[in-house]
């Protein structure tokens, strides 16, 4: 099967490029309420910043080059060009590291991580810590989608993921994520559980029911307040993504001014950014990734996983016997109590509380993620 494994470079036409530039120089802007920014949505004055510096300054040549320089491949599983990174770890016995991201993300979230955890003695480590990583962009989002293509859900997206670690010779690996990426990751611990030595998340894929929680403790009801702020002010784009994917991607594949506010509110929203996303990320790390949905031309596929979760069973089922980590960032979109946890996996072996950081991990705090991921997976070895 390595002989259905083709290099990949990511070259996006000049004309797309222009073509971008152009509709970013003929913007409709909305109006917004007195007063409002951000309460309603994405503010217009930050969106008129963005756009100015994506039309003038940004370089999109800089991104696909730094995204170049990693070795990057595709390879056909159920009728579909699954795109990866393949990275050799610089150590003496490097594991296999499955790396899965989520929505709005992409392989672009790892630029930063990726280096710490191949190459741990170049950034303060050890090197018998050293990972060969395997980053695959989800089917259906950006660099793993074509017009057209088969839609998936999770599982499928699961069992994709072990049938491409399975090609490239890792009979058995590690796996990390963080939003779909942990429930992806967590389906490979429930389901092909004898082939993962372990798995870490920045997530936790648990069932979103106040039901669950019996005679709740204090940790308990912090959470339950947690989830129903959540459920009641956060969710919007879920239930639209969910039930009418194909109606909003009109407008988000129409519009990259629309497709940015789309995404750039949950970059403010998930985010440990006091309120101005650039506090936790860079301009150009923010349209590096809008851009590569933009160009790909992938967002209504990318729903997808939304709408296959709204419509169907939980996707991870039963407990999990894998050794299993977690790391918590304040400012993730939901922290349940360890407890919680504990009723999903059976063999929680660390647990550790971030200082700073939110949803984005690997983006706003990769030496610390990177650290978290060493530490779990070192006595996994």
């Amino acid at each position: 099967m390595q002989s259905s494994i083709r290099p990949f470079s990511l070259a996006v036409d000049d004309v797309a490029v222009c073509d971008l530039r152009t509709r970013l120089a003929s913007v409709r802007w909305p109006d917004e309420a007195p007063a409002s920014a951000w309460r309603y949505g994405t503010s217009v004055d930050f969106m008129r910043d963005m756009v100015g510096y994506w039309r003038d300054r940004y370089d999109w040549r800089r991104t696909e080059a730094a995204l170049n320089a990693w070795p990057q491949f595709v390879t056909p599983i159920d009728g579909i060009d699954v795109h990866f990174l393949h990275v050799e770890g610089r150590g003496p016995a490097p594991m296999p590291l499955l790396l899965s991201h989520g929505w709005p993300g992409s392989v672009l979230e790892f630029m930063k991580l990726i280096p710490r955890l191949t190459d741990p003695a170049s950034h303060g480590g050890d090197p018998a810590d050293a990972f060969t990583v395997v980053v695959p962009s989800l089917p259906g989002y950006t660099l793993s989608f074509r017009p057209g293509q088969p839609r998936v859900a999770l599982p499928q997206i699961g069992a994709i993921f072990h049938d491409l670690m399975t090609r490239l010779g890792y009979a058995r690996y590690g796996a990390q994520g963080g939003d779909w990426g942990s429930f992806v990751t967590a389906w490979l611990g429930a389901n092909r559980p004898g082939h993962l030595i372990g798995l870490h998340l920045n997530l936790l894929p648990l069932r979103r029911d106040a039901a669950m929680f019996g005679d709740a403790t204090d940790e308990e009801r912090r959470y339950l307040a947690e989830l129903a702020a959540f459920l009641k002010e956060e969710t919007g784009y879920q239930w639209i993504q969910g039930t009418r994917p194909q109606t909003l991607a009109f407008a988000l594949s129409d519009s990259p001014v629309g497709l940015a506010a789309w995404i750039v509110e949950k970059y403010r929203a998930w985010t440990d950014c006091d309120g101005d996303p650039r506090n936790a990320l860079t301009l150009d790390e923010m349209l590096g990734n809008v851009s590569l949905y933009w160009f790909t031309n992938c967002i209504g596929a990318s729903f997808w996983p939304y709408y296959a979760r709204m419509h169907g069973p939980w996707p991870i089922d039963g407990r999990i016997a894998v050794p299993a980590g977690y790391c918590e960032f304040p400012r993730e979109i939901l922290r349940p109590p360890r407890a919680a946890a504990e009723r999903v996996f059976a063999d929680l072996r660390r647990w550790t509380v971030m200082p700073k950081g939110g949803h984005f991990a690997a983006l706003e705090q990769p030496a610390a993620l990177a650290t978290e991921i060493r530490a779990f997976f070192r006595a996994l070895r």
